[in-house]
């Protein structure tokens, strides 16, 4: 009898290390410029020693300075290639999010099968991910000349491309949690394969937190600009989506 035995390419999906979303003055920091913080740093230098058995054929970013410095440390001296199609969700500004709605925007943004039409705080909607995250998945599967690929993205763009492997459509699924520094493993050949998800090198039982990545965001947030009226106050620390 005539063993079965597919042929496979691995893909390990990684998120950025951890940033730091919020100054000390509570205002949002640019999710364009934004760099790893202490704790990104040590992420991903852990992912690095994880990971650091495997040959990659190819090493992608998403072009953001945070998933950029993520994968240079994890793979340095690969050569590095920016997907801007992998960008995250893009959020609107805050100071548009009426204060009474803020707290439910932020902690139910990644709840359940989330619509195509949900708009991330305000901003780009579920919908308009998977437009640019499927074909640039697409293009990617569609080079037969590599074996394993590093990709190092976002929680949103992650959740858009695991949720796509098991179901084959643009069904996204919010429940897949996201820690930063953390690498996800999967296989393609007819069919995706998901071996692995959300193993976060430096806490691989998950036990500092049991908050999701966007109630930690809320709790930060919160932390750093108070709560109830007092946000009100805050003007134009609310005029950047934090991520």
């Amino acid at each position: 009898m005539r063993s079965y035995a597919p042929m496979r390419r691995r893909l390990y999906l990684m998120r950025h290390g951890a940033v730091s979303y919020f100054g000390t003055d509570g205002r949002p920091v640019d999710p364009d410029s934004i760099s790893l913080n202490d704790e990104g740093r040590a992420q991903a230098e852990a992912a690095r020693q994880l990971l650091a058995h495997v040959r990659f054929d190819r090493v992608l970013a998403s072009g953001l300075p945070r998933t950029v410095e993520t994968a240079r440390i994890v793979a340095p001296g690969a050569e590095l290639e920016e997907w801007p199609d992998l960008r995250e969700l893009r959020g609107d500004r805050l100071s548009g999010i009426p204060v009474e709605e803020l707290e439910h925007e932020f902690v139910q943004a990644f709840r359940g099968v989330v619509p195509n039409d949900k708009r991330f705080l305000g901003g780009e909607t579920v919908g308009s991910l998977f437009d640019r995250v499927v074909p640039a998945l697409e293009r990617l599967l569609a080079d037969e000349s590599w074996d394993t690929v590093l990709a190092v993205l976002h929680g949103g763009v992650n959740r858009a491309i695991l949720s796509h492997a098991l179901t084959g459509e643009r069904m996204f699924l919010g429940h897949f949690e996201q820690a930063p520094g953390c690498v996800n493993v999967l296989d393609v050949g007819d069919e995706w394969i998901v071996r692995a998800v959300n193993i976060a090198p430096l806490d691989l039982l998950h036990s500092s937190t049991r908050l999701t990545t966007m109630e930690g965001y809320w709790a930060e947030y919160q932390g750093q600009s108070g709560s109830g009226e007092a946000a009100a106050t805050l003007g134009d620390s609310r005029d950047r989506d934090p991520r």
